[in-house]
This record gives structure tokens, sequence and C-alpha cells, in this order.
């Protein structure tokens, strides 16, 4: 396997001498966090009627941010915490990272059937919520396939993996990470 990196974008990859299209991945939102809420942490999200709302609810640990014609709120917490607006849906409970900065970070996750990442890590937790399409997520322990709906809890920090659109339309996914402020946010690596 061959890949491309520019400007910390992975332009894309080859396998066998294949070129694959890449997995687009865009930064919507992130802030950093010196101290995280106590217990089990989970993902929240719910949406909201404009990006205001949304950001005056969101705290110290939340995140809002407008994808796929609505506009979202991804906070971290506790399981069934109380919050404002509509309904929430929750992912977790979350692998804990010990650090002495936290960066929480809401990615966009776009592209045709058969787009991928190249194999990376995070130094830190992630969690999926697919808006359409479906998501796999390749690890040594396997394939996680997501579908349209729904939310996958991520591994442990330091796992390597592959992202890929993976079902039979364009892939659109949401996904949380909650990782060491410290580290690079990305590495590259490899599967067995």
């Amino acid at each position: 396997m061959f890949v491309i990196l520019i400007w910390g974008v992975f332009l894309f990859t080859t396998v066998g001498g294949q070129q694959q299209q890449p997995l687009a991945i865009k930064a919507l939102a992130e802030r950093k966090a010196s101290q995280l809420p106590d217990g089990p942490l989970f993902w929240r999200i719910q949406n909201f009627p404009t990006l205001a709302v949304a950001q005056a609810a969101a705290g110290p640990w939340g995140l809002a941010v407008e994808a796929g014609g609505k506009v979202w709120l991804f906070k971290l917490g506790p399981k069934g915490e109380a919050a404002g607006g509509g309904e929430v849906i929750e992912v977790g409970p979350l692998p804990r990272v010990a650090a002495s900065e936290y960066l929480l970070r809401i990615n966009e996750a776009t592209g045709p059937t058969g787009s991928v990442t190249a194999v990376h890590t995070h130094p830190g937790s992630e969690a999926f919520f697919v808006l359409a399409g479906e998501q796999c997520i390749r690890t040594s322990h396997g394939v996680i396939r997501v579908q349209a709906g729904q939310l996958a809890n991520g591994h442990e920090a330091n796992t390597p993996m592959q992202v890929s659109s993976c079902g039979s339309t364009d892939l659109h996914a949401l996904v949380m990470f909650l990782v060491d402020a410290t580290k690079p946010f990305s590495s590259p690596a490899t599967l067995p």
C-alpha cells in the first residue's frame, strides 16, 4: 500500500497498484478542555433549530455544527443527562484517555462507495454517526459496519484502522473524537 499525504490530508491510497478514491474528511468543530466529566462518558447528539441556540446549550464539553441540512449539538457527559431541545441519542461508553489536555472534535466524512482513508491511529477514542450510506471501520479486530441512522463506538486509543464508504450509496457520516490534545491528531499506521 502507498499513501500520498500533503498538508495533513490523505489524497489517495493505492492498494496493489490500484488507486482508490479518498474518503473526504472535514473538521467541523473542535475545542480543548483541561478536564473531563466524571464517570463513564457518552456523546449525546441532538438537533436544534439554529446554530446560535445549539452553541448556547453547548457548555464546556459540547460542540455545535451544521451538517446534512441540520444543526447538531454533540455533548460529552454522563449517560441520560438532561438536555434542552429535541430528541437525544447517545453513544458510549467511550474508552477514556488520560491526558493533561483534551481535544473534542467533530469531523464530517463523505465519499462514494469504495472511497477509503489511509490506515491511521488517533490518540484517543472516536464514535461514528452515519447520516447516509454505510461506513466500514477495519481494524485488527475485524470490520464494524455502520448503516444510515446508526451509531457505533470506536476502539481504544492508538488502534490502527482504515475507514471506508462500503454501502451502495454515497457515505455521509459525522465522527466524534475525544483525544489527547498534546499528541498529533492522526498518525500513519499499518494493519497486521
